[in-house]
């Protein structure tokens, strides 16, 4: 049994380092954050292919702005495409407790359903490429998959964003280095640039997806168990440890 200590509580104990709170964070109900992550993203994918294979209404195909003109098509950065399905695991793998894996599992799932409702309602897709990309290794397949439907909002983005804000928060409550808090930025922002540089979308549908997912994203922050303690407490991360 794992007895809780409250933020206050543990506030007067030495802290332990931020690589110890990170570590305990993994390991506390991994197979469950593993299954339950994999489980949810497979859910969402059949949501997600059934809309863009049986849309419901017209078909409304986004506009170019300047910054997609601007934006060439670079097939290397295919690579940080793939990548938000590990960056989405990240932080539901790094909530400490079952309460607050649920509470996340709530949000981004009110996310998610969000984004589809959008699609279900008002399906969009990107211009036709001006380019063949079916020359490039592994876009064939992406074409296959992941076709130009389902544009605006982004959902790369929104998920992509709504990790990258939860991640940060995390990583600021355990004090990790700089470093880090760095790399977790710079690798949303890779994603996001991904999507217009492998043109899965256009300008509109990142600013809407980037605006979605924090839509979600902050107040996720502020409605979450020990949210309260989080505010109060001038010590917080790794001082969230409970004791075995």
């Amino acid at each position: 049994m794992h007895s809780p200590i409250s933020l206050n509580a543990a506030s007067g104990a030495r802290p332990p380092t931020w690589t110890a709170d990170i570590w305990l964070r993994v390991r506390r109900h991994f197979l469950l954050k593993a299954v339950g992550t994999t489980v949810f993203t497979w859910l969402f994918f059949i949501g997600y292919f059934h809309l863009l294979r049986n849309p419901s209404f017209p078909i409304v195909v986004m506009p170019l702005t300047p910054l997609d003109h601007l934006i060439p098509f670079q097939a290397f950065l295919l690579g940080p495409y793939l990548s938000l399905w590990v960056y989405v695991g990240i932080a539901p793998g790094l909530q400490l407790t079952f309460r607050e894996l649920v509470v996340y599992g709530l949000w981004i799932g009110g996310l998610c359903i969000t984004g589809l409702g959008i699609f279900y309602f008002w399906p969009t897709q990107i211009p036709p490429l001006a380019i063949d990309v079916s020359g490039y290794p592994g876009f064939a397949m992406l074409q296959g998959v992941d076709a130009a439907g389902n544009a605006c909002p982004s959902m790369h983005v929104a998920v992509a964003i709504f990790t990258a804000i939860r991640i940060e928060d995390v990583l600021r409550e355990a004090r990790t280095p700089a470093f880090w808090r760095v790399l977790n930025w710079a690798w949303f922002a890779a994603i996001a640039y991904s999507t217009l540089a492998v043109k899965q979308h256009v300008a509109l549908d990142v600013a809407a997806g980037a605006l979605l997912g924090m839509a979600f994203a902050l107040p996720s922050m502020r409605w979450r168990p020990g949210a309260r303690e989080r505010r109060d407490s001038p010590c917080v991360g790794a001082d969230i440890i409970r004791k075995h």
